[in-house]
């Protein structure tokens, strides 16, 4: 039976408007995203196959081109625009932080941060510049490396916090293995950082590690 003959208020699209997003199961916000369905499958249908295969929503919405296209119903068009769907998700939560307000909402900060570094295979470190008032001047990945770790260089974040004129600044980055806790390396760099940034009068209010759905603040743990 396709979705036009369902009951309106099982129809996905309908039971959005009528009882909001948080309503809708994984398959149902899916089957939005998809619009239609395949011959013989609905588009709910589908988005049940798809879950199944993919293991879940998420690493779904984290596939690469090969493995997105391998699926009925997923092709460029498709890839294209889930892509644009996620940047403005995490544009959407950028702009939380950004409103010109002193930043003063830690699951705000920690939620961008994870939607931008969470996902990524390998290491990411990063930077939010934040003015005298602890208001967002600007994010930035300041170095890549591999799963196992990145170079950072204290000289190059002091250049980027000079650049900005920031006041204090957030360090951020991933671990790959989808486990927060801070290594040792992670808290002599993090002292490093601070003494190199102490030198130009930036202080450095956290440095937050970003794992597998959690995420670690050393602030948090009264390591700054």
């Amino acid at each position: 039976m396709p979705i036009t003959d369902w009951p309106s208020a099982e129809r996905p699209r309908e039971k959005l408007l009528a009882q909001g997003a948080d309503s809708l199961s994984d398959a149902e916000l899916l089957a939005i995203f998809l619009r239609t369905g395949v011959k013989g499958k609905t588009a709910v249908d589908v988005a049940r196959e798809l879950l199944t295969d993919f293991g879940s929503l998420r690493h779904l919405l984290c596939a690469d081109k090969t493995n997105f296209y391998k699926h009925d119903g997923l092709g460029p068009a498709k890839f294209a625009l889930l892509q644009a769907v996620l940047e403005m998700g995490r544009r959407h939560l950028y702009e939380e932080i950004q409103r010109g307000d002193t930043l003063s909402d830690p699951a705000s900060t920690r939620r961008f941060l994870s939607a931008r570094l969470r996902d990524i295979p390998h290491e990411v470190f990063a930077c939010l510049f934040l003015d005298n008032r602890h208001r967002v001047i600007s994010f930035e990945e300041l170095f890549r490396g591999t799963i196992n770790g990145a170079s950072v260089h204290p000289r190059e974040v002091v250049k980027r916090a000079l650049h900005h004129n920031a006041a204090a600044l957030i360090l951020a980055h991933n671990h790959p293995s989808g486990v927060a806790e801070p290594s040792e390396a992670d808290r002599q760099l993090t002292r490093r950082l601070q003494e190199a940034l102490q030198l130009v009068d930036i202080r450095v209010l956290d440095h937050i590690v970003i794992g597998d759905g959690e995420a670690v603040a050393f602030a948090e743990r009264g390591w700054l």
